[in-house]
Parts: C-alpha cells; sequence; structure tokens
C-alpha cells in the first residue's frame, strides 16, 4: 500500500535533511586561524591570490565550505550542498593552473552559492515543495553553466519562502531561515538563504532573483551588497518558479556579494553572453565613466506608509556623504508609488493565484502568504465590504483600494492592467527621469530594517519601495550603509499612524502597541541599506554609483569578515 500525502511529505522532509547534514559533515570545523585569511577575502581578492599562486582554489574551498556549515547552523540557510563534486573541481582548477599558468576564467577558484531555484544537474530544485523532492535536475541553468566555465565552484544552494512571493523564508520542506544579526528576525526573501550564507562568509559570491524586491529585501535585512539588473539583461534559463509563463511582470536575476567590486565581476562575467532560445539581451557589459559630479534624487518615504526612522537616517547618511563629496542631491516625492503598487497588485492577482498556490499540493500554506493571497479567494462582497470598513472607520482609502483590486479578473481587465503598467512606465520617465535629469536616485529598501518572523502575514505591502522598481524596470543596486541604533532611532514624539498621508491601518501595525513590529532595541545591529537606481539598461551606470555611494561613505562594518561569533 502506497503511504499518503502527509506520511510522504514527512518522508521527504526526513530523507531530504537528514542528506544534507550527512553532506555538511564532510567539511572540515571552521577555524579562525586556518581559514580567515581566505574568508576575508573578496570574490577579487581570491581570484588574484591564486592567479598570484599564493592560493589554491582548494585550499580557498575548504575555508568557505567549513563557514557554510557553520552560517547552517546559525541560520539554517542551506538547501542542498554540493561538497564532494566542488572538490573535484577545485582539484582539477588547481591541476589546470599548475599545468597551464592559464586561470579558466574571471570567477577562478571562487566558491559560489545559488538560490535554490537554480537547476543544477545531479541535484534537486525542489524550492522548498516536499513533492518537488528527490527528483534530480538533469542539466544545468545556463547561468549556472556561465558561472562554472568561467572557473567558479559552486558549493551549496540557498533557502527560499514557500512560493518565493513573501519577504520571509520559511517553507515545508526546509523550515525557516533567520537572520545572522538576529534570531528573531527574517533574513528576507525571498532570495532569503542566500543573503544570510554571504553575510557570514559562508559563501564569496551568490546569484539571487527578483521581482518584487527578492535580490534587495534580503540584502539590505542582511547586510550585503546586490545588483538587480534590467530585466532579460541575465537568462532566466533553468530557473524555476511556481508561476511560470507570467510575464506581466518581469523577473530579474542577479549577483549577491560582499562588495560593490564582487557584484561588478559578476556583471562583466555573465552580462552578454545569450542563452540556447536567445531570450536574454545580447548586450554585453560596458563600462562606463562617471562625471566627476553626479546628481542624485533622493526621497525618504514610497508614500504608502511612513519609514522608520532607521531607515530615514540610512538615507539621509547617503545624501551627506554624498554631498560632502560634491554631488548634488535634490529631495522628490515618488507620486508614481501608489499607481505602482496598485497596478503590481492588479497584475499579480489576475487569476486569483489559483497556478502559484496549486504547487502546493498537500504542503501546508506558511502564514507569510496571508493577507497577499486573502483578497482573492473571498467573495467579492466580503472582500468590498473589508475595504468600506478601512475607508469608513479606520479612513484608510489605501488599504481599501489595494485590497479591492486583489481579486481575479478577465482577460479584458488583464489587459487594461497591463495598458496601467505601460503608462506608469512612461509617466515615470517623464516626471522623475527627464524632468529631472537625475544620473540616479537614492531610496529606502523597505520601511523597516527587517520584520520579526511571522509579521509578512500583515505587512506584505511594505514590499512596495522594491516593486516600484520591477514595475518601471529599472535597474537596481543595493548597498548596506548603517545599523539599528536605539539611540537614533526611537519613533518620534507624538507619531500618529496615516498622519503623513500613509496607510493608518499598516502603519499602526508597524508602530503602535505592545505588538507593535518596529522595535529598535531590539532590532540594534541590524543593518540597513538603500537603494541606488538608474535608468533602463543602465545597469553598468548603477554600479559605477554603488561605488561612487560606497567610497563616499568609506569604512563602516560591512563586507568579509564582518560577521562575528558571539
Amino acid at each position: 500500500m502506497g503511504l499518503g500525502s502527509s506520511a510522504r511529505r514527512e518522508a521527504n522532509i526526513s530523507s531530504k535533511r537528514s542528506a544534507r547534514e550527512k553532506a555538511l559533515a564532510s567539511a572540515f570545523v571552521y577555524d579562525s586561524t586556518t581559514h580567515d585569511q581566505y574568508l576575508n577575502a573578496t570574490a577579487m581578492e581570491i581570484v588574484a591570490r591564486i592567479s598570484a599562486r599564493e592560493w589554491t582554489a582548494s585550499k580557498v574551498l575548504e575555508a568557505y565550505m567549513a563557514r557554510a556549515v557553520l552560517s547552517q547552523a546559525k541560520t539554517n540557510c542551506i538547501t542542498e550542498v554540493l561538497f564532494e563534486d566542488a572538490r573535484k573541481q577545485a582539484k582539477e582548477l588547481d591541476e589546470e593552473f599548475s599545468r597551464t599558468g592559464n586561470l579558466r576564467g574571471h570567477l577562478h577558484g571562487v566558491p559560489m552559492s545559488f538560490k535554490d531555484q537554480y537547476e543544477i544537474a545531479g541535484y534537486d530544485a525542489t524550492i522548498g515543495f516536499t513533492h518537488w523532492a528527490n527528483k534530480p535536475c538533469t542539466k544545468d541553468a545556463f547561468i549556472v553553466s556561465q558561472c562554472r566555465n568561467a572557473g567558479a565552484i559552486i558549493i551549496v544552494k540557498t533557502n527560499v519562502p514557500q512560493t518565493m512571493f513573501a519577504f520571509e523564508c520559511s517553507n515545508t520542506l526546509w523550515g525557516r531561515t533567520t537572520n545572522p544579526w538576529g534570531d528573531n528576525f527574517t533574513c528576507g526573501g525571498s532570495s532569503g538563504g542566500e543573503a544570510a550564507l554571504l553575510a557570514m562568509d559562508g559563501s564569496a559570491l551568490g546569484v539571487g532573483s527578483d521581482i518584487g524586491g527578492s535580490l534587495r529585501i534580503p540584502t539590505s535585512y542582511c547586510g550585503i551588497y546586490s545588483m538587480k539588473p534590467s530585466a532579460d539583461r541575465v537568462s532566466n534559463d533553468g530557473a524555476r518558479g511556481c508561476n511560470p509563463g507570467y510575464e506581466a511582470i518581469r523577473v530579474a536575476y542577479g549577483p549577491m556579494g560582499r562588495s560593490v567590486k564582487d557584484c561588478e565581476l559578476f556583471c562583466r562575467t555573465i552580462f552578454g553572453e545569450q542563452d540556447a532560445a536567445h531570450q536574454n539581451v545580447p548586450i554585453p557589459y560596458r563600462p562606463v565613466e562617471l562625471p566627476s559630479k553626479l546628481k542624485f534624487g533622493y526621497y525618504f518615504s514610497d508614500q504608502l506608509v511612513r519609514s522608520s526612522p532607521a531607515n530615514i537616517r540610512a538615507v539621509q547618511k547617503t545624501i551627506d556623504a554624498l554631498r560632502l563629496q560634491g554631488h548634488e542631491c535634490i529631495e522628490f516625492f515618488p507620486s508614481l508609488s501608489k499607481e505602482a503598487m496598485s497596478t503590481f497588485v492588479g497584475l499579480a492577482t489576475a487569476d486569483g493565484y489559483k497556478r502559484m498556490l496549486s504547487t502546493l499540493e498537500s504542503d501546508p500554506r506558511e502564514s507569510s502568504l496571508f493577507l497577499s493571497t486573502l483578497g482573492p479567494k473571498l467573495p467579492g462582497v466580503v472582500r468590498n465590504l473589508i475595504g468600506w470598513v478601512a475607508r469608513t472607520f479606520f479612513g484608510d482609502k489605501l488599504f481599501s483600494d489595494l485590497f479591492s483590486l486583489a481579486r481575479s479578473k478577465s482577460v479584458s481587465e488583464f489587459i487594461e492592467f497591463t495598458d496601467r503598467r505601460n503608462k506608469v512606465i512612461r509617466a515615470w520617465y517623464n516626471e522623475v527621469w527627464d524632468k529631472n535629469n537625475f544620473d540616479g536616485i537614492i531610496a529606502p529598501v523597505q520601511a523597516l530594517p527587517t520584520i520579526p518572523h511571522g509579521a509578512c502575514a500583515v505587512l506584505s505591502p511594505l514590499a512596495a519601495s522594491t516593486v516600484l522598481y520591477n514595475v518601471v524596470d529599472s535597474p537596481v543596486g543595493i548597498l548596506p550603509i548603517t545599523r539599528v541604533d536605539p539611540a537614533c532611532d526611537a519613533l518620534p514624539a507624538g507619531f500618529v499612524p496615516g498622519a503623513t498621508g500613509g496607510s493608518t491601518i499598516f502603519e499602526k501595525r508597524m508602530y503602535v502597541g505592545p505588538e507593535a513590529v518596529y522595535d529598535p532595541k531590539a532590532m540594534e545591529g541590524i543593518p540597513v541599506g538603500v537603494q541606488i537606481v538608474g535608468r533602463k539598461w543602465e545597469d553598468e551606470k548603477v554600479l559605477g554609483m554603488m561605488q561612487v555611494v560606497d567610497e563616499a561613505l568609506g569604512p563602516r562594518g560591512f563586507g568579509p569578515g564582518s560577521w562575528k561569533q558571539s
């Protein structure tokens, strides 16, 4: 007699987690004296030291595998473990370099990690679904092949939230990933496991993806660097998802690392090579020379909710540093943010999330999906009633309007929302880029530095800050700026939810009462980043502006070696 769905689920969970622990056990125990010289190096420095014959790929690899085990023990960030294959590849690279004196490519000997969605031959790509377990892929994703061909050594794959449509990081198969800077807080999502691993130096370079902030949110929560390229700059071939064919908002694929230079290294290596289906644009990396004086626009709030004092301070600190270097910084208000978020909700909910949620099969639905998927499953009269209550008794038209859009739609309505998206894009260029002639934009990544586990269930619209740049398809870089400091980041006296035009309901949940999400004392030490935004296809300019900002801010306790055992 066959196993029931519950028994199969538990059997798959047990077998996958046991296999992971067995594979992790093959690594050496982390030793700071032996390993830190390698862990404290950027990816670029690793390649340079190997090229100078000071290090070998094998020695570098052992250090990162040891640290990956520590990262897993701390945060539960790893899914698939490739240690034995990695050792074989490192040995091949070392023998080849010893024989020829030539590096394999720009990533020679760099230990890399990939978000679980990327297919790697011989390993599962479950994205946390128990029923996708024990079904190994037969070939590498195109971007995996690109990295291997450049000499990268892939050591692990990393955890994601269920359906990859939340900015927490938990699923039935692998469980919850925590923030390396605070166990009670999430690492973010959907590239959350990747961010947690990199923050702890468990990998030298990683790859994630982004449809609503999935690269940027965990990057900020965990204090690393990342680059969301323009969509289609990097191939999606072999990157799994749970809503294939949905292209109203394009997914962007890009690097996560521990320095700007490492994000640039990835882009120099990957940009331009087309996959077999010619689905990515054939634009190679184009070096840019920035003017000595740049013009930045900036804002402190996405106009949907008020940003926390910590996130406001991160933007202000960035602007202050740029002005000291002679750059021009002009405040503006992103008036199209609400329309962009409305368009995103209208498009994303067009089928009522039927296809996305069907992939759960027998897996219990994670709480992080509660609010984002609530609207479409309610009868129209109930959904309208909730909107009326929010508007009438809470004075929250914003919540009411967004919630009313979360419903299934006809093909005609879907086309109308696609047209709205195109109008938002044209208006953004006209009202922001062309009117002001900005080189770049400095913006908060989110209204909060991070959230405690479970809070995404009712605060999923906080992704509006990042969603804007998916709707208009801008390249965006993320830099860590500062850390939460209770002495600087307390909520101002007399704070009133909704007083500045944001959502009363969300701001009350964020800031008011005994269950308020924002707690600078509990969040002390949590990293806070900013977005560095450019025009579509100006990815290289964004990387250049990231470097300008990074240098203007100076050393501030981020990068390789910044996470220490307590």
